[in-house]
């Protein structure tokens, strides 16, 4: 258990139920820890499920929270046909809940094994497993059901840019032998194959069109695997629309390898294409996007080709960086004054609005823009209080809730179901039966639930939560100082802020401690095993990273490495952390010197982007003193960044 857990565990009596303690309205829940040592002993005898001893564990469980999960696991390992009226009731008590799905998959599963369609039709709900679905359509038919009504949802299973399960296959030919696998079809899901998908699944496809368009097939496989092709135009015998679809798909990966080779295919296949209004228009926009990312010279004259009522975010965002690059006041006030007015009220654009006035000494109207500003709390906030020099705000309103209103939610047995996995260290069933349980609640009920993840250490669900509900003013809830002791004793010893380190921590994980990235990062400030592996000097197990005691100190020590690296410079440290060191240094060495908001402003990766402004700004709230102007901030407004 989490020593910052608030739970007391009663070993004197048993308890049927989740009590409570209160203390100021600080609500402590309780759990018996003789009943949770019954219930994993329970689980390890659930193979013998009819043996006296087992029976004798599940039968001291009555009431516990997590007994159901007995029964669940008792179904899975134990299914049979005879099981079916027992695994209804469950089913129906426990519908749409986190021990729903998976009981109902292998049963599912099953029966479609023994060809009971009628059963499985009565079981069957609607799912994204495609092997089921497929199962479901194929007893539907078996039953009687139309094929007029069956068959166009084939269609949709069909058009995925993956090769489908070997169970759908006498589906997918009732349906081809019914007319339904059209020419346009197939070409559609050759593009689903090529754009994101399985390519490999391009060659069977390409056979199933008629042998005059194969060839289209076999070139849309090319340029897949080399986007270079599209340089070759004599490989695009009839320019025809599909070539043309074929090509604006190429170009706009080829762009992002090798610019100028893209300009100029571009430039000659313009003579030779009709491309549609919307390739240009798409073609134009991949170009000036990742033109303006690879800091190229004709980033700003690709930029200005753009429609400006078709501009969105993201557009606006990099003819933003190009013009901070150079600088170029008097040009960003002109594109600002131009903007849609639904993004002008947006903090960032209000910024960089003042600070164009600003630099063109229009100095009583940009200091309006930023005293309105400095009252924020928020990114643009924080500096534009810096860059006045005046206190931050950090507009804090703690959310009040009564002990009574805690009791209430917490009768909910998805709320001592969830609990319960917490306390045993089961933290995804925790968080599935968490996300059950608010779905339940009112938007009152889940401040209120996230109010009391808080008071119990489950910083993550109490974040998670307020953001869900959209309540983002009660800062101590929203960034507690978790883990506190080790992260000040970390920090310490690697002479680097613990603000800083609250900072990633809090926005790498949430304090997850069990939370894993896409990529593979792992635990409370997200270290790759690699990264891991060469700090600690020796091997590193998942368990290891998982422990927040072990990724604190890693984590510290690469805050500590990266600073050290970039010559004491926490921002390009911050940015580090997240790019990873020789982007960074590739970025610097691409850029002239500018100041840092400008700096950080143009760095090539939205998510590093944002990422720097998150850190910036939680440092500011764990390191904030009233009264004072922030000493975060102002190293920023202060100082410059590049060669």
């Amino acid at each position: 258990m989490k020593s910052t857990l608030k739970v007391l565990l009663l070993s004197a009596c048993a308890f049927t139920s989740i009590k409570m303690s209160q203390a100021n309205d600080n609500l402590q829940i309780l759990t018996d820890i003789g009943q949770q040592r019954t219930f994993l002993k329970a689980e390890k005898y659930l193979a013998q499920s009819s043996s006296l001893r087992y029976k004798s564990l599940y039968n001291q469980l009555h009431y516990y929270p997590l007994q159901p999960y007995l029964d669940q696991r008792r179904l899975i390992e134990t299914m049979q046909l005879s099981s079916a009226g027992e695994i209804a009731t469950f089913l129906d008590k426990y519908q749409n809940t986190p021990l729903d799905w998976p009981l109902r998959k292998v049963w599912l599963n099953y029966l479609a094994e023994k060809e009971k369609g009628a059963l499985f039709l009565a079981f069957y709900k609607k799912t994204s497993n495609t092997v089921l679905s497929c199962q479901q359509l194929k007893f539907s038919l078996k039953a009687g059901v139309p094929k007029s009504e069956v068959l166009p949802q084939v269609t949709k299973l069909w058009l995925v840019g993956k090769s489908l399960d070997k169970v759908c296959d006498p589906l997918i030919k009732q349906w081809q032998n019914a007319g339904y696998r059209t020419d346009k079809i197939v070409w559609q899901r050759i593009g689903l194959a090529a754009d994101g998908g399985q390519h490999t699944l391009i060659p069977f496809l390409t056979n199933l069109l008629p042998k005059e368009q194969q060839y289209l097939g076999r070139l849309w496989h090319q340029v897949r695997r080399d986007p270079a092709t599209v340089t070759r135009q004599y490989k695009f015998i009839k320019k025809s629309k599909k070539e043309s679809q074929i090509y604006t798909y190429g170009i706009k990966r080829l762009v992002w390898r090798d610019p100028d080779k893209a300009l100029a295919s571009y430039k000659k296949a313009q003579q030779a294409f009709d491309f549609s209004t919307l390739q240009n228009e798409q073609i134009r926009e991949k170009f000036a996007v990742a033109l303006a990312s690879k800091n190229h010279p004709q980033a700003m004259t690709w930029l200005e080709r753009l429609d400006p009522t078709k501009i969105d975010r993201s557009i606006m965002q990099w003819q933003l960086t190009e013009m901070l690059k150079q600088q170029d006041w008097q040009h960003v006030l002109k594109e600002l004054a131009t903007m849609p007015a639904k993004y002008k009220t947006e903090l960032q654009w209000q910024y960089w609005y003042a600070r164009a006035l600003i630099a063109t000494d229009e100095l009583e109207l940009g200091q309006d823009v930023m005293n309105e500003l400095a009252s924020i709390r928020h990114y643009y906030g924080f500096l534009a209080a810096s860059y006045l020099e005046t206190p931050v705000s950090l507009q804090n309103s703690p959310l009040t809730i009564s002990s009574q209103e805690k009791n209430t939610i917490l009768l909910y047995p998805s709320a001592k179901r969830a609990f319960e996995f917490y306390y045993l260290g089961r933290y995804v069933e925790a968080r599935r039966e968490w996300r059950y349980w608010l779905t339940q609640l009112s938007n009152r009920e889940k401040l209120v639930a996230a109010k009391l993840a808080n008071e119990n250490g489950w910083f993550d669900r109490a974040i998670f939560t307020l953001s869900q509900v959209g309540y983002l003013d009660d800062v101590e809830l929203r960034f507690p100082k978790a883990f506190d002791k080790k992260i000040n004793q970390h920090a310490k010893k690697q002479a680097i802020n613990p603000a800083w380190a609250f900072a990633i921590a809090r926005r790498e994980s949430s304090f997850m401690t069990d939370a894993r990235s896409p990529v593979g990062a792992k635990g409370l400030m997200q270290l790759m095993p690699n990264t891991a592996k060469q700090l600690k000097r020796g091997s590193v197990s998942r368990q290891y990273l998982y422990n927040a005691g072990n990724n604190i100190k890693l984590g510290t020590r690469y805050l500590r490495d990266l600073l050290d690296k970039n010559e004491g410079n926490q921002i390009l440290a911050t940015a580090s952390y997240n790019a990873g060191p020789y982007r960074v240094k590739r970025w610097l060495k691409n850029s002239n010197a500018m100041p840092a908001d400008i700096w950080i402003e143009t760095i090539p990766f939205k998510e590093t982007r944002d990422y720097v402004k998150s850190v910036l700004a939680y440092q500011e709230i764990y390191q904030h003193k009233p009264g004072q102007v922030s000493q975060v901030f102002k190293n920023v407004i202060n100082m410059s960044i590049g060669d």
